[in-house]
């Protein structure tokens, strides 16, 4: 269809100035004479729209880059990443991407920014390099680009759309066995973040059967099979965490029944967390080790927090918390004794930057204070605990028997 004129057209101009005429010849029979009225103001002019410049910032780093050449761009980058500077990195690789799209350096580029975003916390720009070089390129770095594009979704909180690329990455069938594990795990991961524990512990045990078939025809690596296994455990500790003790509601029965099922639960976690240890990843060992320890320590405080039975006067009040710390003094050592060798093999296996090392610390240091608290002396020698209760790869497994009583 041709576009609207703003002209009109020839049949209606010929009209118009009949019309006005007409008009004119009625009005000059009915009119009266004018009144001499006051003299016409001129119109006011136009109002005239300003508005406020935008100030364009430019920065000492966009000077230095300005200019240079897409080999030039990527040495600068390459250094400043090596060294740590991922301002300056993102910088360089992202306007070599965006100034010299065909560059034999581009996808490297493109990952690169993505990856110093990363660094940065920086996760929409991240999202969108790796995104770019997920749409440009095939490969193994397209598909790393896919992971990264779900982790940087994962951070964003918008867990479904991360669900999706992991999904189309699972499907993959030219994938390897390390990176399907990877996606099965990391979809577990996504899923449990999203509340969905049933599909999560699908996916999880699903990452670890391929492990396992996969193990027997070639060596793999164990972070992800280690990771697995903690997050099956972080599955029972979230039904753990779910079930509340209520002495106050006056049923014992269900106050029993329900204290079984709590039990059960942290055993089922336990045993999780127990098998990721054994699998002798340093970073998920550590973690295990530090979960392991507020299984007995979250268990601690609810019974000591919980209401107190109905009925109870100041006196047997009293004496039913003093009873209550004696029977449960064994979880508090238990928590001690398992932070205690946590923090050990955090020490002997160097490991950095995990966040449950000073979380463990923490949780050691509040437990011996609930001891000291309660008129108790800290412990002496641990007490009895299934062999590998603590992050020790090297130990042996633990009975699938183990109370939490001991």
């Amino acid at each position: 269809m041709a576009p609207r004129s703003l002209e009109i057209p020839a049949r209606v101009r010929c009209a118009v100035p009949l019309l006005v005429l007409a008009a004119a010849c009625a009005t000059a029979r009915t009119a009266a004479p004018p009144s001499p009225g006051p003299a016409p103001q001129p119109p006011p002019p136009a109002a005239k729209l300003e508005f406020e410049p935008q100030p364009v910032e430019v920065s000492p780093l966009d000077l230095e880059l300005q200019g240079k050449n897409d080999e030039e761009l990527f040495a600068v980058g390459t250094a400043a990443f090596s060294t740590g500077d991922y301002r300056r990195a993102a910088a360089a690789f992202g306007r070599l991407a965006d100034l010299h799209p065909t560059s034999r350096h581009e996808a490297a580029a493109l990952y690169d920014a993505g990856l110093a975003h990363e660094r940065l916390e920086e996760w929409r720009p991240a999202l969108e390099r790796f995104r770019a070089l997920e749409r440009r390129y095939v490969g193994p770095d397209a598909v790393e680009a896919s992971f990264r594009t779900a982790e940087c979704l994962y951070h964003l909180r918008a867990l479904g759309d991360a669900r999706a690329v992991l999904d189309r990455l699972a499907a993959r069938e030219e994938l390897g066995d390390a990176e399907r594990i990877r996606a099965l795990t990391q979809r577990g991961v996504v899923e449990l973040e999203d509340g969905k524990l049933d599909d999560a512990e699908k996916s999880l045990r699903l990452a670890l059967s391929r492990w396992q078939e996969a193990s027997e025809r070639e060596r793999l690596d164990d972070y992800y099979p280690a990771q697995a296994q903690f997050y099956l455990g972080e599955v029972y500790r979230e039904a753990f965490q779910a079930l509340h003790l209520d002495p106050s509601a006056g049923d014992e029965a269900k106050l029993g029944r329900e204290l079984e099922e709590k039990a059960e639960m942290l055993l089922s976690a336990q045993g999780h967390y127990l098998r990721a240890i054994r699998m002798g990843n340093a970073d998920w060992a550590v973690a295990s080790g530090s979960r392991i320890g507020e299984l007995y320590d979250e268990l601690y405080r609810e019974l000591t927090e919980a209401p107190l039975p109905p009925g109870l006067d100041p006196e047997h009040a009293a004496a039913y918390r003093s009873e209550l710390r004696k029977k449960v003094r064994v979880l508090v050592t238990k928590a001690i004794a398992i932070y205690e060798r946590t923090l050990a093999t955090a020490e002997r296996a160097r490991v950095e930057n995990n966040k449950f090392v000073d979380r463990t610390q923490a949780s050691l240091e509040r437990m011996k204070r609930a001891l000291l608290d309660g008129g108790e002396a800290p412990p002496g020698p641990a007490p009895a605990l299934p062999p590998d209760a603590g992050p020790d790869p090297g130990a042996a497994p633990a009975s699938a028997a183990a109370r939490t009583d001991g």
